[in-house]
């Protein structure tokens, strides 16, 4: 099988590296938005082409032409759209799911291939690497077993904006107002390679707050 892989996330490019070192497939892999070129991959001539970790809207041409792939970290048909690790966790999910699905014309809605659990507790580094090796072992699966495309249930479906760097900041009304839970999540699901929390001081300067914890004692 001929497959062509785009990406840019460090997760997704070791996947890609990982299915082209074990698999007798023939890959073409681009690792950044500028390194890839419509050109090439049609003169690849792809049985199958992954987008994972993709950020970016694909051509109906491509779509319509070629079996196309994504990898969505979200229990689909809930959160679709963009920044789903993070809409997830501040909204308080602790659990969720890598999902495959086949593209189609609309954001997040094609047929089902696969979905398996994954944790949203711990660092953003430990999400990572969990969506990593659970879209290794189904990306496996898919190309040992084949497509079996299940439908999503449309009418489940929730969405939600991708979130632009503003919305990092801990404002005084969440200090306020918020738990040390919510902040402590705002903060970890917005680690590298995400635009990290932060906060005004009085003297117009941006602090940026990488990790915290939550001090447990009474």
């Amino acid at each position: 099988m001929r497959i062509a892989c785009v990406g840019y996330r460090a997760w997704a490019l070791n996947i890609y590296d990982y299915l082209a070192n074990t698999t007798d497939d023939v890959f073409l892999i681009f690792r950044t938005k500028e390194q890839y070129q419509e050109v090439a991959l049609i003169d690849f001539q792809p049985d199958l082409v992954l987008f994972y970790g993709w950020s970016w809207g694909v051509p109906s041409r491509i779509v319509n032409k070629y079996k196309c792939l994504m990898l969505h970290p979200s229990p689909l048909p809930k959160y679709r759209g963009g920044s789903p690790i993070q809409n997830q966790i501040i909204a308080g999910e602790k659990n969720s799911k890598v999902t495959i699905f086949i593209m189609n014309n609309e954001i997040d809605s094609g047929d089902i291939i696969a979905q398996a659990d994954i944790s949203l507790l711990g660092t953003l580094t430990d999400i990572l690497t969990d969506i990593e090796n659970v879209g290794t072992r189904l990306t496996l699966n898919i190309l040992t077993e084949g497509l079996h495309p299940v439908p999503q249930d449309h009418s489940k479906a929730t969405y939600f904006k991708r979130r632009a760097p503003e919305e990092s900041e801990i404002t005084i009304e969440e200090i306020k107002e918020r738990s040390a839970e919510y902040l402590f999540d705002k903060i970890r699901m917005l680690a590298p390679p995400y635009p990290s929390a932060f906060i005004y001081t009085s003297d117009g300067e941006k602090l940026i707050i990488k990790s915290a914890e939550i001090n447990c004692e009474n």
